[in-house]
């Protein structure tokens, strides 16, 4: 049940500064909230699909097959019949589909905007600590930003395995619910714009045995909604 942290991948822990500062003002000069806002802006935005053929457009005409006067319809050609002396040629195998990819960093589905940072909580607890708080500033600073202002994200407690799994659902549970609670308490982050989940050890981002201690694993997952 050990979840005592939920390593930014990248910057996030480099910095901690500006708690209660706006994030409008800090965070164009806050390297770790402009990389946060990078990683979280929608990836689809702004592509454009190619566009229909026109269904309108006459089609172009076919020219009948040339029949000779008097002669018979054209018929179409007979398949040739199958030799018996030669054996049939078996069919190349399919190659099974890729496996689906993921953001990098996370368990997140290719293409969508997420990143994972870990947190440290006391074991056991729910509770934010200063080095916590201090980690969670700057995605408080981006998620606040004007870039990320119009956009809902889901935040994703998850565990290691160690521990039982019904334990370890809960307390991501809390978890998810202590980094929503600080990102609209102390950045002004709209509550309706967050939307907490535990997942538990259900999605582990490094795959281990059952009873693992995993730091990587304790982490909290954020994912762009409008993506």
């Amino acid at each position: 049940m050990r979840y005592a942290s939920l390593p930014l991948a990248g910057v996030l822990l480099a910095t901690g500064l500006g708690i209660g500062v706006p994030a409008p003002a800090m965070a164009q000069n806050d390297p770790a909230a402009l990389q946060l806002i990078e990683q979280l802006r929608p990836r689809t935005r702004g592509i454009r699909l190619p566009a229909p053929a026109d269904a309108t457009a006459p089609a172009s005409p076919v020219a009948p097959a040339a029949v000779a006067p008097g002669g018979p319809s054209a018929q179409p050609a007979e398949a040739p019949a199958p030799d018996p002396a030669k054996p049939p040629v078996a069919a190349a195998p399919v190659a099974p589909p890729p496996l689906a990819a993921v953001a990098p960093g996370t368990t997140a589905p290719a293409g969508v905007a997420a990143v994972s940072i870990t947190v440290t909580f006391p074991s056991g607890s729910a509770s934010l600590t200063p080095q916590a708080e201090a980690t969670l500033a700057p995605l408080g600073r981006a998620l606040s930003s004007p870039d990320l202002a119009p956009f809902r994200f889901r935040i994703e407690g998850h565990t290691d395995s160690v521990g039982d799994a019904a334990s370890n659902q809960r307390l991501s549970e809390r978890r998810a619910e202590a980094v929503r609670g600080y990102l609209v308490a102390k950045h002004g982050v709209a509550p309706g714009r967050l939307e907490a989940v535990g997942l538990g050890e259900t999605r582990l981002l490094v795959p281990t045995p059952d009873g693992w201690d995993e730091p990587r694993n304790r982490r909290v997952q954020v994912i762009n909604l409008d993506d």
